[in-house]
């Protein structure tokens, strides 16, 4: 009887302990069954960053800039240039109106890239493809070689982390025999068109995009866009060369089941500023000089590979899961007006390559390609529509935003400056994001040899040498709040404001391990920032 009784028990403890097990194994099943359709339903989102060159805030007809009230006004240049594909994604995404980039081209991608600013990364002038051009008293060790094969950058990080990357058009990482000339080198898995150079020998595919043409002379500088041999000989025009290729990549991405970041660097619309005739009859009676309608052409043309880019996105079915983020990489260098004036950026002052507001704000736009409320990525990165953020932000938030956004790993001993812009995708206000945004350019160019600082409302240029290019000051203090086109410089009229500024700016340029110019006089002097003792000081 005891030993049935053992029997029946050591059998009924079998029996739950398997009931146990079943019950575990069926969890996991259930389990693993949602994920495997949380991973169906929301599969990692693609990304793609549409660049212009040379394209600044004020080179579209979409306003970006705001009234008192923080809505859109519209200014003369909204109504010469034409841009619709720009207004269809600014009316389904947000639009930035205080985006800040470096003042010129290299400084901007390599910030893209690191997430880092110029004065921590270097890169602090426009690489010469074929020497240094620190100029006179530049830095002697400035990062000129820019990227290279062991740099951390955000295509290397989302390669890592499943991304197919993509690179299409113009790179300018790095000079000429340098890891940083081929993109590939720095995390891209296709590279189409990018090398060392900065602009393109030529728009036109029946000039061959720059490349040697059988018959004519050799052109003085190597400017040959690459890769493009099926388009040579046709009416092919550049901008819609890399656009056809980056849609091919995008479309062997989807068709192979893999997230892609696609990095479209368009050369458009840097000089040469060659018109693109599909669209120079719109600009002939706009009184504006040729070589600016020239421009608008350009312009145009770099809005129809937007609206090509997002209506091909949508046609694969991708739209709802596909970040569009659209920016300039500095200010404007439309040929209208002198570089200090206000003219081509107007009503901002200055122009690509000054210290000025024209030469350091530009677009930025991120939307989604296709806005649903019913996607749960978008629930969860909510994008406010049709609203302009005024908040303000810069370059080297866009890897920590993207990052964010695809959860792909930054690793720790990488340092970056920029802080993620999801809270002002969605519209509201972000007390924890930075107001400050530090420029710092040793090298020779429309301005020179300054470095620029800007605080919330508060913005202050300080000059290493006095040049005419500052109007001989060492100092310009603006309000930006008050006076947003800086016509008046307070530094004589506002001396503590001045110093607390200049502190701040001494402050973040040692964080950043800033380099600095040198003395004409003595090489080995190295020119910092001085904060001014007394009112006399600013002269």
């Amino acid at each position: 009887m005891i030993r049935w009784i053992a029997c029946r028990a050591i059998l009924s403890l079998k029996i739950t302990m398997l009931a146990v097990l079943v019950l575990a194994f069926s969890a996991v099943l259930e389990s693993r069954s949602w994920a495997d359709e949380e991973t169906q339903t929301t599969p990692p989102p693609n990304v793609i960053v549409f660049l212009v060159d040379d394209m600044g805030v004020m080179d579209t007809s979409v306003p970006f800039l705001t009234d008192s009230q923080g809505h859109p006004k519209r200014y003369p240049l909204n109504d010469f240039y034409h841009t619709p594909n720009m207004q269809r994604l600014a009316d389904q995404g947000i639009r930035f109106s205080q985006f800040y980039a470096m003042s010129v081209c290299s400084p901007t991608r390599v910030s893209i890239m690191t997430g880092q600013n110029a004065a921590r990364h270097h890169t602090t002038q426009w690489i010469k493809s074929e020497e240094n051009n620190r100029g006179e008293f530049g830095p002697r060790d400035w990062n000129w070689r820019g990227l290279d094969s062991g740099s951390v950058t955000l295509p290397r990080l989302l390669q890592a982390n499943g991304y197919r990357t993509i690179h299409v058009g113009k790179g300018h990482f790095g000079p000429f025999n340098s890891a940083g000339e081929d993109p590939l080198n720095l995390g891209f898995d296709i590279n189409v068109g990018g090398r060392s150079i900065g602009a393109p020998g030529s728009y036109f595919g029946m000039d061959h995009f720059g490349n040697p043409v059988k018959g004519t002379k050799p052109r003085k500088r190597d400017r040959a866009v690459p890769h493009l041999q099926k388009y040579h000989g046709t009416q092919t025009h550049l901008t819609d060369a890399l656009t056809t290729e980056a849609l091919e990549h995008v479309a062997t991405s989807v068709a192979n089941k893999q997230p892609f970041f696609l990095y479209l660097s368009h050369y458009a619309v840097h000089s040469p500023h060659q018109s693109d005739p599909r669209f120079a009859d719109r600009y002939v009676d706009s009184n504006q000089n040729k070589r600016t309608q020239n421009f608008a052409t350009l312009i145009q043309g770099m809005d129809k590979s937007l609206g090509d880019v997002m209506r091909r996105v949508n046609d694969l079915g991708i739209g709802e899961n596909t970040l569009i983020l659209f920016l300039g990489d500095n200010g404007s260098d439309a040929p209208i007006g002198h570089e200090h004036a206000v003219a081509c950026a107007a009503p901002l002052r200055g122009k690509k390559g000054s210290h000025y507001e024209g030469g350091i704000r530009v677009p930025l736009i991120a939307a989604w390609a296709a806005p649903s409320d019913e996607s749960e990525r978008q629930k969860t990165w909510t994008i406010a529509a049709g609203k302009i953020q005024n908040q303000m932000a810069n370059v080297c938030d866009l890897l920590p935003t993207i990052c964010e956004l695809t959860s792909t790993d930054i690793p720790d001993p990488h340092i970056f400056d920029g802080q993620p812009l999801r809270k002002l995708f969605s519209g509201d206000s972000d007390a924890d994001h930075s107001q400050q945004f530090l420029m710092h350019f040793p090298h020779e160019h429309r301005s020179s040899y300054y470095t620029l600082f800007r605080d919330g409302d508060w913005k202050v240029i300080y000059q290493y040498l006095k040049l005419s290019d500052a109007d001989g000051a060492s100092y310009q203090l603006f309000n930006l709040a008050d006076d947003p086109f800086e016509q008046t410089n307070l530094a004589e009229r506002h001396p503590d404001q001045l110093r607390a500024m200049m502190v701040g700016m001494t402050t973040s340029l040692a964080q950043h391990s800033a380099q600095y110019p040198v003395s004409p006089d003595v090489e080995s002097n190295k020119l910092r920032p001085q904060i001014p003792s007394s009112v006399k000081a600013t002269r």
